[in-house]
C-alpha cells in the first residue's frame, strides 16, 4: 500500500474502529466470564465450555479485523500510476436571471427597461445554438421558470410573458436570484468529470437597484463553485418615472413617494459591475441598437476557449476492486468458520459423551 495514493483519505480514519472493536470484545469476554462464574458451578461451567475452541475464536477475530481493514482501504480508493489527458468541451450551460421588479418598468430605456431586456435576451438566445439555457425571474424573491433546456422557443415564450406579477415580493435581491440560479445549474446540469468540462454561466439582466444585501457574497460563492457571472445593465443615470397602467395597458399615472413626489428610478450600473467582478465575469450596459449582446457572447466564448485549451486532467489506475475482493473472501471465511472443537468430550445433561 506504500505505492498507492488514496482518493478519499478521510475514509482511512475508519481504521480507528479496529482497536475500539478489539477493546469492546475483550471487555465483553471478561464480563461474560464473570457472569458465568457467578451463576454456574465451576465444574458444570467447565463442561459447558469444553467444546468451545479458543483457537477458532481468536482466528475468527483476526479474520474480522482483517476484512474490516481491507474494506476500509477499498473505500479509500487506492490508486497508482498517473496519466494526463485533455478534457473535451461539452458546450455551455447558462441560467438567465431577469429582473422583473417595478423599477424595470421605467421608460428611460425604450420601450421600457423590461421590454428592452426581453428583446436583447431573445437576441442572445439566438446565438447559442444547442447550448442549454434556463430562466429565473426575480425581484425581492426569485423563482425558477425553466430548468436547463435546449428549447429556445419555449424560453422566449416564458420570457415574453414576464411582468412584475411573476414574483410575490418586490425589491431587488441579487442574493436570492444567484442562489436560485446556482441550484438550478447544479441540480439540472451535467457533472464535470475527468474527460468532460462544462462552462457554467449566470447572466443577470437588471437595472442594478439593489435593495437587499448579500449579492456579492453569493457571487463569490458561485465563482468558487466554477460558475461565472455576467451582468447586463438597463436604464440611465438620469433615470425615469415608473408608470402605472390599468388592466388594458392605458397609462393612468406614475408611482409616487409617500410625500406625493414621483418615484424616479436611476441606474448607475455600479452594483452590477461589482457583481460581475466578484463573479469573475464582465458587465455590459445595454442600449437600443448597441453591441452589448455581441460583447457578452464574445466574453463567454473567450472564457470557454481558455477553459478548454488549458484544461488537462490527471487520471489514475483504480485498485479498490482487489482490496474489496480480499475483504469479501476474509469475511466469508470468518462467517463459515465455527467456534466448536472438532473432537473431544461434550456435556449432554447428566452424561459425558465421547465425540468420534
Amino acid at each position: 500500500m506504500l505505492d498507492y495514493r488514496f482518493q478519499d483519505t478521510a475514509a482511512l480514519q475508519l481504521l480507528g474502529l479496529i482497536p475500539i472493536i478489539l477493546l469492546m470484545i475483550w471487555w465483553t469476554a471478561g464480563r461474560t466470564k464473570q457472569i458465568i462464574n457467578a451463576q454456574i458451578a465451576p465444574r458444570i461451567a467447565g463442561y459447558l465450555m469444553r467444546s468451545v475452541s479458543t483457537r477458532k475464536r481468536k482466528l475468527k477475530l483476526v479474520l474480522q479485523c482483517l476484512s474490516l481493514l481491507f474494506f476500509v482501504v477499498a473505500l479509500a480508493r487506492p490508486q497508482s500510476g498517473e496519466g494526463k489527458q485533455k478534457a473535451k468541451s461539452e458546450g455551455l450551460e447558462i441560467m438567465i436571471v431577469l429582473d422583473v421588479s417595478n423599477s424595470m418598468l421605467a421608460e428611460d430605456a425604450r420601450p421600457s427597461r423590461l421590454d428592452l431586456a426581453k428583446k436583447e435576451l431573445s437576441r442572445f438566445l439566438d446565438t447559442l445554438g444547442g447550448d442549454k439555457v434556463g430562466l429565473v425571474a426575480f425581484a425581492g424573491s426569485a423563482i425558477l421558470l425553466s430548468p436547463l433546456t435546449s428549447d429556445k422557443s419555449a424560453l422566449k415564450m416564458y420570457m415574453e410573458s414576464l411582468t412584475p406579477d411573476a414574483v410575490t415580493t418586490q425589491g431587488t435581491d441579487f442574493k436570492k436570484a444567484i442562489s436560485e440560479a446556482m441550484n438550478a445549474l447544479q441540480r439540472g446540469g451535467l457533472e464535470n468529470d475527468d474527460t468532460r468540462q462544462l462552462t457554467k454561466v449566470i447572466v443577470i439582466a437588471s437595472d442594478g437597484e439593489e435593495t437587499e444585501k448579500g449579492g456579492l457574497d453569493a457571487a463569490r460563492k458561485a465563482a468558487d463553485a466554477g460558475i461565472r457571472i455576467f451582468t447586463l445593465g438597463f436604464g440611465t443615470e438620469q433615470g425615469g418615472q415608473i408608470p402605472v397602467r390599468d388592466h388594458v395597458g392605458n397609462l393612468v399615472g406614475y408611482k409616487k413617494e409617500k410625500n406625493g413626489q414621483p418615484v424616479v428610478s436611476r441606474s448607475t450600473g455600479e452594483a452590477l459591475k461589482q457583481l460581475a467582478e466578484a463573479g469573475r465575469g464582465t458587465y455590459q450596459h445595454v442600449t437600443f441598437g448597441g453591441d452589448a449582446i455581441r460583447q457578452l457572447r464574445a466574453s463567454i466564448d473567450n472564457l470557454q476557449k481558455a477553459q478548454f485549451d488549458t484544461m488537462e486532467v490527471s487520471h489514475y489506475n483504480e485498485h479498490y476492486q482487489t482490496f474489496l475482493f480480499i475483504g469479501l473472501i476474509l469475511a466469508l471465511s470468518e462467517l463459515f468458520l465455527g467456534e466448536r472443537k472438532g473432537e473431544g468430550r461434550i456435556w449432554k445433561g447428566r452424561f459425558e459423551v465421547a465425540v468420534d
